[in-house]
């Protein structure tokens, strides 16, 4: 199996864990609404629901845009240094290395919140309170270990990802 397959099948994996988040948010939230301005009542766990499916959603897609180049890229900015490929090098491991930087820092944070939560369930639906922060740290985690791996491996930047220069 190639390297290319593996990154489709991951992507496409990523977009059906999030279509299902989304999914499962706007039918809890349907629900709730309907539930509670025409019968007076309401399910208390949606709320709930909907903000941990919320948070595994978002995560689970920046982990996911991260080697499809979809984060926010300055293309106007390196695009004019597109004649001095040894400056595009330098900053592409400028880049890399803030970007492991970054996540080191996230993913710190993150683990100091699953700590935390290991210890208390959350008050309505009574799932363990690590799930919530949980997302934080797989995902820089992973976004830390494809930068390396960029680094490492010496990629040139993609600079022509698909995004419209303005």
């Amino acid at each position: 199996m190639t390297t290319q397959t593996n990154a489709s099948r991951s992507q496409s994996t990523a977009h059906v864990l999030m279509a299902v988040c989304l999914g499962v948010m706007a039918v809890a939230v349907f629900l709730n609404v309907v539930l509670r301005y025409g019968f007076g009542s309401g399910i208390a766990a949606s709320e709930e629901l909907s903000r941990l499916l919320f948070v595994w959603m978002v995560f689970i897609g920046a982990t996911a845009a991260y080697p499809a180049g979809e984060h926010m890229a300055f293309t106007s900015f390196v695009a004019g240094l597109r004649h001095h490929p040894k400056l595009i090098q330098a900053l592409a491991v400028l880049i890399r290395l803030l970007v492991i930087a970054s996540c080191v820092m996230l993913g710190r944070g993150a683990w100091q919140q699953v700590e935390v939560g290991l210890s208390s369930n959350s008050v309505v639906l009574g799932y363990p309170n690590w799930l919530l922060p949980l997302p934080v740290l797989l995902s820089s985690l992973a976004i830390g270990l494809m930068a390396f791996k960029e680094l490492i491996q010496n990629q040139p930047m993609d600079l022509d990802h698909g995004v419209d220069v303005e």
